[in-house]
């Protein structure tokens, strides 16, 4: 390792240091210390009241019930294709791979539109039924919209609960299993009783990924009217801070939550008493048979086309002239789609999340650059402190941190009621942060530190080693890290929504959310902005995959 801690390491530990407690740690503490220290004095009374409330008691319990189910049905459909590519080895397997994060290129915020347009009372497939006389009336496929949330956060995140538990899957040792068949355990045996308990670091991973951001999803709920939760109760909680304290509380109900299942999940993770004995080669795993390779192509295609169905409803509003009381759309037109560059709303929202996007993606290559190279290349205390700071935005919902940031700063200069632009821009990038971070680590620790030292044994300066060998040779991950934070930040939903509060700062995504709520030609605009939105993170994510491989669904792992 490149040994001294320089001044340059500790002034960029500084720095970092600072950014972290300023925009991270400090709203995050003000929430706290007004939800528990009200006019100065220990109080848990606005805790009580959200128990007592029946309102908010009740939307506490129905977040709580979506994310548990989205959990559970997230796992039931994801451990079959997750066994597959954790244990069999079988030509295909990096295309099937990629399959499984196209659902991710649209947020199901936006899937909403389509699935609410494909699924509604006079919806397309209620009228196809009609039509072919297979039921007589239409139905309520989604209730109050409680069900139709669960389904899109599940055909949203199953693919982060199979890249988990797939990369968990693989390091099982296969003499355990080999052993169980030897004493004459059937194979469903073998996998129920000595697989599957010692994949469950994956699963536990997994699974706090997806009930976090199952319980904490703010725009999904809100597209489908379902506001008895606890994500649109903080929603409406910002508009009436003073008057009302108890949003404060909720916050931290919710952050704490967030918070205990994270550490379990990454504590899972770094367990070593599930795991085997080590990582199996992909060369070593067994092929699949004729009938099991056939099954598996066709559930995994089966559930990404059903999965992608939110994402071309989406497409059909966009380019749809009239779509009403019909099973596809009488007419289309490209008027949407192109008017989005003219439309007042539609293209100040566009400016601005490419504005704010970009200062993020630039803020996350710096920060991002800059963590990565301290965590492996120097050695000092609070380093593993250091790698969980990195990692914590992971564990803060958007919603809560934007919640923070207009409690916290609303008597500053950067009081977001007045201009968000600032605070937007930060909150993009601290929640990409550890995406940057792990693409730069895993950058840096391809280099070899040897050319490092060979530079610096040759005289040269440690920013022209830096700038020559390190940046360079770290160029490709540090690209895509960049491109990837740039595009997942383009469709941000929670901190658009909470921050962007007068109509010339909206995102993108706050101008969808406007939109929809218009009658005229609003839920065309919308979905022509998804559609602006899906393109933007195909490309983000195709560019991304070049560049990192394999390392591309690392990104999306608790750890």
């Amino acid at each position: 390792m490149l040994g001294s801690n320089s001044r340059a390491s500790f002034a960029l530990l500084a720095l970092l240091a600072l950014c972290l407690l300023a925009f991270l740690v400090y709203p995050l503490l003000y929430v706290f210390r007004e939800a528990i220290l009200p006019e100065g004095k220990l109080s848990l009374a606005f805790f009580a009241i959200l128990f007592q409330n029946p309102t908010l008691r009740q939307s506490i319990l129905n977040s709580l019930n979506l994310a548990g189910l989205a959990t559970i049905l997230t796992f039931l459909i994801s451990l079959p294709l997750a066994a597959a590519l954790g244990r069999w080895n079988f030509s295909g397997r990096a295309i099937l791979q990629s399959l499984l994060l196209a659902p991710m290129i649209l947020p199901p915020f936006v899937g909403a539109l389509g699935m609410k347009q494909i699924f509604a009372r006079f919806g397309s497939l209620n009228l196809l039924l009609l039509q072919h006389g297979w039921i007589e009336t239409p139905l309520d496929w989604f209730g109050q919209g409680f069900w139709a949330v669960v389904i899109l956060e599940v055909l949203h995140l199953y693919p982060i609960m199979v890249l988990n538990l797939a990369a968990s899957l693989a390091q099982v040792d296969p003499s355990l299993e080999e052993a169980g068949l030897n004493l004459g355990a059937g194979r469903f045996r073998v996998f129920r009783t000595v697989t599957l308990p010692l994949a469950m670091p994956g699963v536990f991973a997994g699974a706090s990924i997806v009930f976090i951001w199952s319980f904490t999803d703010l725009g999904t709920p809100l597209m489908f009217e379902f506001r008895e939760v606890a994500p649109v109760q903080i929603f409406s909680a910002v508009l009436d801070l003073r008057t009302n304290p108890t949003g404060y509380a909720l916050v931290v109900l919710v952050l704490l939550l967030s918070a205990i299942l994270f550490w379990a999940g990454r504590s899972a993770l770094a367990s070593g008493r599930y795991t085997g004995a080590g990582r199996v080669m992909a060369a070593d795993r067994p092929p699949p048979s004729a009938l099991a390779r056939l099954l598996l192509w066709t559930g995994a295609l089966s559930l990404t086309a059903f999965a992608l169905l939110p994402h071309l409803g989406v497409l059909l509003l966009a380019i749809s002239k009239q779509w009403f009381f019909s099973v596809l759309p009488e007419e289309f037109t490209g008027r949407y789609l192109l008017g989005i560059f003219s439309h007042p709303l539609t293209l100040t929202s566009i400016r601005n999340s490419l504005f704010l996007s970009g200062i993020a993606a630039a803020a996350d290559l710096v920060l991002g650059f800059g963590l990565a190279y301290l965590l492996v290349r120097r050695r000092f205390r609070g380093q593993e402190f250091l790698d969980l700071v990195a990692m914590l935005p992971l564990a803060v919902p958007g919603l809560v941190l934007a919640f923070g940031y207009v409690a916290a700063f609303s008597n500053t200069p950067l009081n977001p009621r007045v201009n968000p632009l600032p605070l937007l821009a930060i909150a993009y990038a601290i929640r990409r942060l550890p995406f940057a971070v792990r693409a730069a680590y895993a950058g840096i620790q391809q280099i070899p530190v040897a050319l490092e030292e060979a530079s610096a044994n040759l005289g040269a300066r440690p920013l022209t080693t830096l700038r020559r060998i390190t940046l360079r040779l770290a160029s490709g991950h540090l690209t895509a890290a960049a491109i990837l934070c740039f595009a997942l930040s383009m469709l941000e939903v929670s901190d658009s929504l909470i921050l962007a509060m007068q109509e010339r700062f909206y995102p993108i995504t706050k101008a969808i959310y406007d939109l929809t709520g218009r009658i005229t030609e609003g839920v065309p605009y919308a979905s022509a902005l998804g559609v602006l939105g899906m393109i933007l993170l195909f490309a983000g994510f195709l560019f991304a995959g070049a560049a990192l491989g394999r390392r591309l669904g690392e990104m999306f792992r608790i750890g």
